[in-house]
């Protein structure tokens, strides 16, 4: 580490260079230098470090947009018959993930979301046409909203399928998830789905 990149002692975590507090996603985690690689996902994905609004946006057509990406995975994670609305639980699998990326990467982790979910949201899909009867699949593009939509399904279906019944508890499956999606994993649940739905598409132009 250069002499420039280490941190002052003099200064407290979490401020910046005018000894400002910054607020930080589960007190650690800095959300204001995040870079983005999809410029059509961008509006999409935002980034604050609140991770429980308490469903303020609930009743607000696309709301959801300005929701946290944080916040929106661990609402996704809580659609299963084990977590249903444990948000606290499903928040400290989250926030233990979170931990375990960094241990294993050395990365911020909220950058290593972002990531994830640029790199598992599909691009193409199928719909169904019908001619004279006949149905027949048609490839059109994903709008940037549904495809940071299902790049979040991916990830919380392949948590589920990688933990359940299984000796992976639920934090070290998230955390194989979004490391191995941030790094375009095929093997990877989020990025397999993704891959076999563009697949499929390519066969219906």
């Amino acid at each position: 580490m250069a002499a420039e990149d280490q941190p002052d002692p003099d200064k407290p975590a979490g401020t910046d260079e005018e000894g400002t507090a910054v607020a930080e996603l589960f007190g650690e985690w800095d959300v204001t230098n995040i870079e983005y690689d999809d410029p059509s996902t961008e509006r999409y994905i935002t980034v604050t470090p609140v991770a429980h609004t308490m469903g303020r946006h609930a009743s607000k057509q696309f709301q959801k947009s300005e929701v946290s990406i944080a916040e929106r995975l661990i609402n996704r994670l809580m659609q299963t018959e084990e977590n249903t609305g444990k948000k606290q639980k499903t928040m400290q699998i989250t926030r233990d993930a979170f931990q375990k990326i960094h241990d294993r990467t050395e990365e911020n982790p909220v950058q290593v979301l972002v990531t994830a979910v640029e790199n598992a949201a599909p691009r193409e899909e199928t719909v169904r046409l019908k001619y004279g009867g006949i149905s027949v699949p048609k490839a059109v593009d994903v709008a940037p909203q549904r495809r940071v939509d299902q790049a979040l399904k991916y990830i919380a279906e392949g948590v589920h399928s990688s933990s359940f019944k299984t000796s992976t508890d639920a934090a070290e499956a998230l955390a194989d998830q979004l490391v191995g999606a941030a790094n375009y994993d095929v093997q990877t649940y989020a990025i397999n789905q993704k891959e076999e739905k563009e697949r499929v598409a390519a066969a219906a132009r």
